[in-house]
């Protein structure tokens, strides 16, 4: 934000995204005007599962074109195709390797509501009613705990984004011309 000489803004992020835009907000309230968190938990695998294990079902390697990678994510590709990209060896595959989401997964596990609750700026909280990690109940304290914040449940998974984008879009867009109007 510094780079881009912007003294505030609103914030959106997706799962661990989320995650990093509330605690932004927690850490910096004055800079965050308003909070879009899609799929992003209050507390995450403390009971030990990991939400993203599922990706350690992309396929593993690499192919001979893009074409033949992407047809190998099968039901993946919406999701992973914009990553695939030509490695050095001129094969090509994913930029990185299944294992080190998961990975990632499980550092940012644990505790976080008082980043959650910690900023007061508007929120919007955006959760997938059919295999999103954000559990309902969980979603519902959410909102419980965090004056300000309102609810968009869309009938999709995880990817709330990309599996609904209109109902995402008309959400966030929703909520942006509100906070902007409270403002």
């Amino acid at each position: 934000m510094d780079h881009l000489g912007l003294r505030a803004a609103a914030l959106l992020g997706h799962s661990l995204g989320a995650i990093n835009a509330y605690q932004f907000a927690a850490r910096h309230p004055a800079r965050v005007t308003a909070l879009v968190n899609a799929e992003g938990c209050a507390e995450l695998g403390l009971d030990g599962s990991n939400p993203l294990a599922f990706v350690l079902n992309l396929p593993a390697g690499t192919a001979p074109t893009r074409e033949a990678y992407v047809d190998r994510l099968g039901p993946f590709a919406p999701h992973f195709a914009a990553a695939v990209h030509e490695h050095p060896d001129g094969t090509w595959g994913l930029p990185f390797h299944p294992q080190d989401i998961v990975n990632s997964e499980e550092q940012v596990h644990g505790d976080h509501w008082s980043d959650w609750t910690a900023a007061t700026c508007p929120a919007l909280l955006v959760r997938g009613t059919k295999g999103g990690v954000l559990p309902d109940e969980q979603a519902a304290e959410m909102v419980r705990r965090r004056p300000g914040t309102r609810l968009a449940e869309l009938a999709t998974d995880h990817f709330v984004y990309a599996n609904e984008p209109a109902g995402f879009a008309e959400a966030v867009r929703t909520f942006l011309a509100s906070a902007a109007a409270a403002a």
